[in-house]
């Protein structure tokens, strides 16, 4: 097949965590056709001078919240201007399908419709045609809450089987795990028998299990026991740990323990991945993290509001600000917002985490990059939504030397599609599908603040996706080829 576009004088960076050669790559049909060191001689319809940048695998986010985002902004520019050509959604237990249209699901999704399955979000994503690509996790907090809403108990056993059904189907329509997020209403309410008994549906599929575990502060290393135990309890599945972190102060430092923990189950078996974002605040549902009788006031003043439809004023405010300005103590502030109409669609960013925790993490070679940025973009969202991908290409790899280039692009693409069943993407190399970024090493950097996070990145110029040019110039096309993909299916 003739190529129809050839991207010359590049240093190839192949995603395996090799060291970058010089040439040139063809594409054809959507996919590589050739990767030479003196580059294909025929003519294409269209040449791309490389000038000696980069050219790597796109970027896999595998953290995301973009359910709603494959369908509501398609274009994701959020994401494809980072150099991120597919993305997992399905996290933290709350998936897109199975669902009904009940206005409870908007704030952490971004999406409220009646989807019975996975077939459905699909049908509805190749109708939005998302810019880039999109593998699904069946979350147990959405399953959990169709079959039996928020209630604090156990299912019975018909309740149970529905919830079974619900994973089984969604594994047999392309899914490529189950996700749990056991701090989050109403996972939180579900013994570790129950979430067992759901993940072994995800056995026979080879697929994976992926947590927001119960606890990532005092009780992090007794969270980690469970996952590790409903794993293996399961049938041995692949798992990956979420967002990996200690959070609140007086836990900073206990990610050494719980890596050494986990390199000891891989050691032993099991097959354990974790992913972490490259800053020390996280982001959610306000609500979720908040007893309103019993607000916590070290948690109340490390609080920044996203967006707040009750009090849009306060959105990009820090809540010991508006605690200051209004005489009050943060933790009131907080009641306020949590027990306002509509305030339980109230995103916030919480500072809890530790620099060093982070570089840890990323020194780890199981560590992958999520942004779990959640995109609602009529506020003011943690800027990893914008930046987390150049952010650690820029400050961790060029600025600190916490990893190298070619190590952190393994990490963000062959590493990442082959736990999250990407067949043919991740890598550069002749019949892979044509998912690239090029981009410039010593000027790629994150722009995006905490005050002003809706900024583009700089240094990634260009970014295909299935051979398609979704970004130019550092700016997207409005090109939409993406898709939501079946696990582990090559087509």
């Amino acid at each position: 097949m003739a190529p129809e576009l050839i991207i010359r004088d590049v240093r190839i960076v192949d995603g395996t965590g090799t060291p970058a050669v010089e040439g040139d790559v063809a594409v054809a049909g959507g996919r590589i056709v050739a990767v030479g060191s003196a580059g294909p001689a025929a003519p294409a319809a269209r040449e791309v001078d490389g000038a000696g940048r980069v050219l790597a695998p796109g970027f896999v986010d595998v953290h995301t919240h973009d359910d709603g985002a494959l369908v509501n902004h398609p274009d994701l520019a959020f994401k494809v201007a980072q150099g991120c050509t597919s993305l997992v959604v399905g996290n933290c237990g709350f998936s897109a399908a199975p669902g009904v249209a009940d206005g409870r699901r908007d704030a952490v999704l971004g999406i409220d419709a009646d989807l019975p399955d996975l077939e459905a979000f699909r049908t509805a994503v190749a109708a939005a045609r998302p810019a880039a690509n999109a593998v699904a996790l069946v979350g147990h907090n959405t399953v959990r809450t169709v079959v039996m809403g928020t209630e604090r108990r156990a299912p019975t056993a018909a309740e149970l089987d529905d919830m079974r059904g619900h994973v089984r189907r969604a594994m047999e329509q392309g899914a490529c795990g189950f996700s749990t997020g056991l701090v989050y209403e109403p996972g939180r309410y579900a013994a570790t028998e129950e979430i067992v008994e759901l993940a072994r549906e995800v056995a026979p599929f080879d697929g994976v299990y992926a947590t927001h575990m119960r606890n990532e502060g005092d009780r992090l290393l007794d969270a980690v026991e469970e996952t590790l135990r409903i794993a293996a309890d399961a049938g041995g599945l692949h798992t990956q740990i979420s967002h990996h972190k200690a959070a609140g102060r007086r836990n900073w430092g206990k990610v050494v323990e719980s890596l050494a923990r986990v390199d000891r189950a891989n050691a032993e078996g099991a097959d354990v991945t974790l992913d972490v974002y490259p800053y020390t605040a996280g982001s959610g549902p306000l609500a979720q993290y908040v007893d309103p009788e019993r607000v916590d006031p070290e948690f109340a003043s490390i609080v920044r509001i996203a967006s707040c439809p009750a009090f849009p004023e306060y959105e990009g405010r820090m809540v010991v600000d508006l605690a200051a300005e209004q005489g009050r103590s943060p933790a009131e502030v907080v009641r306020d917002i949590v027990t306002a109409t509509r305030g339980r669609a109230t995103l916030c960013i919480h500072f809890t985490l530790d620099e060093a925790d982070v570089e840890t993490n990323l020194r780890h070679p199981l560590v992958m990059v999520g942004s779990d940025g959640i995109p609602d973009l009529d506020g003011v969202p943690h800027p990893r939504l914008f930046g987390t991908f150049p952010r650690v290409l820029g400050e961790y790899v060029r600025a600190r030397g916490v990893l190298g280039f070619e190590e952190a692009v393994r990490r963000m693409s062959s590493l990442a599609c082959d736990r999250f069943g990407l067949t043919d993407r991740g890598r550069v190399v002749e019949g892979g599908w044509a998912d690239l970024v090029l981009l410039d090493p010593a000027t790629v950097v994150d722009t995006a603040t905490y005050d002003d996070p809706q900024r583009l990145p700089i240094g990634i110029d260009t970014v295909w996706v299935n051979g398609v040019e979704v970004v130019a110039g550092g700016v997207p096309t409005g090109a939409r080829p993406g898709r939501l993909l079946r696990y582990r299916d090559a087509g």
